[in-house]
């Protein structure tokens, strides 16, 4: 991809404290010749990663990484802080980009890595590592895994049926939607019971609305504000396309959501780029294709992406030289690759070309087109200004504020950090 510049980081990472950690006994098989076990914690499927993992192994046959794959999602930050602070954390973990990252960097949890252990950091481009990089030490903690991308996903088939073709403008949309409603299908399976998706779906509606990074430079230098016109005009967005959401729609949870898109129920979905494994999964013949809403004047809209997370080592992990090397794997265009193919999904690693077609396009769109997901460059704070916002875009959603209300109440939690 030609563009990663301004991103900024954000994933759903997911553990349990049922894992297992390395212990004495494997510090000790260590120095006997023995097989050095690894635990590797992140989300799922664990089936996958340890697919990709065992091509590791068959190289480095003296070390046996065991990936752990969890869902408590919004558990995560307590289950790998108290993990990392003791002795039952994992060797290296997936760790959340940006905000997230920084109480387990200043509070030592974590390993600095340099390009001397890890050579293959000094290809990701620098906006790239942001996600891994500590604010105040500016030390890298860790291997950026994967790109991700906030766009449109659509079923073909529907759309063919229904004579529709991918909008170029927001009145090709909007049109579209009323010819499926008119059809009883529903237009998008998107659900605000789960609030952390809101900010998600403002982003894919608003980025063209309020122009993209030029904008979030702006705020960051103080020269404007949330409240800017464009930007309320953005979140409103959702508010105008309520009448194309499910009914209740703050009562659909994203469960829900996808459930309705791949049952057919539904002909659009606002969401991540992860969201086409879980479609190919549990719609394998439906055929998917993405759009991104087109910007307000008409034409190809703005993109929005960002890194999604990093392998970090654990500063406690008895096995610092083998987890090291294995981060060093973790950076190649080797792993890179498998990552893309085997999960559908696009590398943060440089030079990795994606197969699948789909995966193409969306590398391609994003490359030239694409722009920061606002939320992650603005998710500091204590509570953090994303949850202050996905509340207020909730409410926005039920009737109980506006937009320019809830703009304003992001506006007011960034001023406490920025």
């Amino acid at each position: 991809m030609r563009r990663l510049a301004g991103l900024a980081a954000a994933a759903l990472l997911c553990v349990t404290a049922a894992c297992s950690p390395s212990n004495s006994a494997d510090s000790s098989s260590s120095s006997s010749g023995s097989k050095v076990n690894l635990s590797v914690w992140g989300w799922g499927p664990a089936e996958n990663y340890q697919k990709m993992f065992d091509q590791y192994e068959k190289e480095n046959p003296n070390v046996h990484i065991e990936a752990r794959s969890f869902t408590a999602a919004t558990e995560y930050d307590t289950i790998l802080s108290t993990g990392l602070a003791g002795d039952s954390g994992p060797d290296l973990a997936w760790l959340r980009p940006g905000a997230q990252l920084q109480p387990l960097v200043e509070a030592g949890r974590l390993t600095p890595l340099t390009t001397e252990q890890v050579p293959g950091l000094k290809d990701f481009d620098k906006n790239v590592l942001r996600a891994a990089t500590g604010d105040k030490d500016g030390k890298v903690y860790g291997v950026p895994f994967a790109v991700q991308t906030l766009q449109v996903v659509y079923n073909k088939k529907i759309f063919a049926d229904n004579g529709i073709q991918p909008p170029k403008t927001w009145a090709d949309m909007t049109a579209a939607a009323d010819k499926l409603k008119a059809n009883k299908i529903i237009p998008f399976a998107f659900g605000g019971k789960d609030d952390w998706v809101l900010p998600i779906a403002a982003s894919i509606f608003g980025t063209s609305q309020w122009g993209g990074d030029a904008f979030l430079a702006d705020v960051k230098a103080k020269k404007k504000k949330f409240t800017d016109p464009a930007f309320v005009a953005g979140i409103d967005e959702l508010n105008k396309l309520k009448p194309y959401f499910p009914d209740n729609v703050a009562g659909v949870s994203y469960t829900d959501a996808q459930i309705l898109f791949s049952s057919g129920k539904a002909a659009m979905y606002p969401g991540g780029l992860w969201e086409l494994g879980f479609f190919g999964k549990n719609a394998p013949n439906v055929e998917l294709g993405v759009f991104t809403p087109p910007a307000p004047a008409g034409g190809q809209g703005l993109m929005p992406g960002f890194t999604d997370g990093s392998y970090g080592v654990s500063a406690k992990s008895k096995h610092q030289a083998e987890a090291l090397k294995f981060e060093s794997w973790l950076a190649t265009k080797q792993y890179g690759q498998l990552y893309t193919d085997t999960l559908s999904q696009l590398s943060a690693v440089p030079g990795v070309e994606p197969k699948d077609p789909l995966l193409k396009e969306v590398s391609t769109t994003f490359g030239a087109h694409g722009a920061s997901y606002f939320m992650n460059e603005f998710a500091y704070g204590n509570p953090s200004s994303q949850t202050v916002f996905s509340k207020a875009l909730q409410e926005m959603l039920l009737g109980r504020i506006t937009a320019q209300e809830a703009a304003a109440r992001l506006d007011k939690s960034v001023a406490t950090w920025l």
